[in-house]
């Protein structure tokens, strides 16, 4: 099974050649940096601009490493959500007319679901069920994972997501974008002590996420002069780190029958995060299992990969199918009470 992968939900335009055994083929991939820099974020018109300029080009090179061509492939796989619609509607058209031209299955692969499966594309060992934390700009939720389209979500994030607020304090220290990677290497020569942060809903007895209040008191502490940024940096990041901890361990609790504990998803690829899980899991007796670095932020090989798992199901879409800026993993999941839920 060989299947092309195409990821376009927000800065990063990818593709990418993947296998059922899970070989890696080929992985094109373009950033945005220098385009959004400017404006410390995330752009989207800026962003389905470059998609468009940049998908073709990264296909043709995919299928040029990989030494194969479009009818080689079995299938076709692309975000089709959620993430900026603008971009998600650029990867999903392309793989439409692929499919269309080249008669093959189209397979509209959850962004979410990408992530959550690039872990088994890392592992081969790794099986159904497994609690994972998926934890990225735009989403921060425990889910147990059953299956390929079977999850249950366990916990959400009340307001922002973990990866938001890396990047909004990265914002408020000057350290420009992309700002999760800028606060850890800042985090590294300050004192995650120096400063006191709260840890929202640490504690409580549902694994549920807020991290509006953790970026207030960072703005607050930025706004004292009171603090080398060194400092606030390693003090936002702790904080960060202990509520993704508490979360999780009231999560375990619930989760019964799970493999292993996972993380995938950008925040992922912090290692002060890895780590304390590393360690959270080791404590309850599970595996820790994180993908490659590389594969936690976004790519277009987790879509291949998510494409594979769904194909081998016998999943595909057709085309007609709608591009989503909001599409929940787990649809039926009772809602959370508090304002500005992220589902």
């Amino acid at each position: 099974m060989l299947i092309l992968g195409l990821e376009s939900s927000c800065d990063e335009t990818a593709a990418a050649l993947v296998t059922g055994d899970r070989r890696i083929l080929a992985h094109a991939l373009a950033g945005q940096e220098a385009a959004h820099a400017p404006y410390g974020g995330v752009v989207p018109e800026i962003a389905a601009r470059a998609h468009v300029e940049m998908l073709g080009p990264l296909i043709e090179q995919a299928l040029a490493e990989a030494n194969v061509t479009l009818n080689d492939v079995e299938a076709i796989a692309a975000t089709a959500g959620p993430g900026l619609i603008g971009g998600v509607m650029v990867g999903l058209v392309t793989g439409k007319a692929l499919a269309l031209a080249a008669g093959k299955p189209l397979i509209g692969v959850n962004h979410l679901e990408g992530h959550a499966l690039s872990p088994r594309l890392a592992d081969a060992d790794l099986s159904f069920p497994y609690l994972l934390l998926l934890v990225s700009g735009g989403h921060c939720q425990l889910l147990l994972v059953e299956g390929v389209g079977q999850y249950r979500r366990l916990a959400t994030t009340i307001d922002d997501a973990a990866g938001e607020a890396f990047d909004k304090s990265a914002k408020l220290l000057g350290l420009g974008y992309p700002g999760g990677p800028a606060v850890e290497r800042m985090a590294l020569s300050g004192d995650p002590h120096a400063v006191p942060l709260p840890r929202p809903l640490v504690g409580t007895g549902e694994p549920h996420f807020s991290f509006a209040g953790l970026k207030s008191a960072v703005l607050r502490a930025v706004e004292s002069g009171r603090h080398r940024p060194e400092d606030i940096a390693a003090s936002f990041q702790q904080a960060a780190v202990d509520c993704l901890v508490d979360r999780t361990r009231i999560a375990l609790d619930k989760a019964d029958g799970a493999t292993a504990l996972v993380v995938a998803g950008g925040v992922a690829a912090n290692k002060a995060v890895r780590g304390a899980l590393e360690s959270l899991a080791a404590a309850h007796g599970l595996p820790f299992v994180a993908p490659p670095l590389w594969l936690c932020t976004d790519n277009a090989a987790m879509i291949a990969w998510a494409g594979a798992e769904r194909f081998a199901a016998g999943l595909t879409d057709p085309l007609d199918l709608p591009a989503r800026p909001r599409w929940p993993l787990d649809p039926d999941a009772a809602p959370v009470r508090g304002a500005g839920v992220k589902a």
